[in-house]
């Protein structure tokens, strides 16, 4: 069984990603939803408080590899996100050595209004897209990122 797809059809796709992943990655993206959000949060952290509620709970080498930054910067940021009461911090169930950090009261209200703000900026930007195609577009999404992380 041949299991080759398309070349262009791979480029194409492979070319998409890479401008999905620009766009997203580029820093106004984030300042426009914290903006959006109406929340005090310093831009650098934004992603961490995100991961945390997403993952947690997770220690910083965990968190440093899935944001691609230095775990010494990572460790100092998630000290900042401790400091505003947003995460806590503690010893891992299973590694002692490990400290895990899981979102507070204050840190979930915050997730809350940056969740509540995407949704607002994803309607505006999805506002042609049916339901079935949204779906469709998840689906397809989600069976790619779980074959990706496999």
């Amino acid at each position: 069984m041949n299991n080759a797809h398309d070349s262009d059809i791979l480029r194409g796709l492979h070319a998409a990603i890479i401008d999905l992943v620009d766009e997203i990655n580029r820093p106004r993206r984030d300042d426009r939803l914290i903006e959006e959000a109406g929340i005090p949060l310093d831009r650098a952290l934004f992603p961490l408080l995100a991961r945390v509620w997403r993952y947690g709970p997770i220690g910083v080498v965990e968190l440093a590899d899935r944001t691609g930054r230095d775990h010494t910067t990572i460790s100092r940021q998630m000290t900042k996100l401790e400091e505003l009461g947003l995460i806590r911090r503690h010893p891992s169930a299973t590694d002692g050595r490990v400290r895990e950090a899981t979102v507070t009261g204050k840190g979930q209200e915050m997730v809350d209004l940056l969740n509540a703000a995407r949704q607002r900026l994803a309607n505006r930007i999805l506002v042609d897209w049916t339901d079935a195609e949204l779906d469709q577009l998840q689906t397809l999404l989600r069976r790619f990122a779980d074959d990706l992380m496999r």
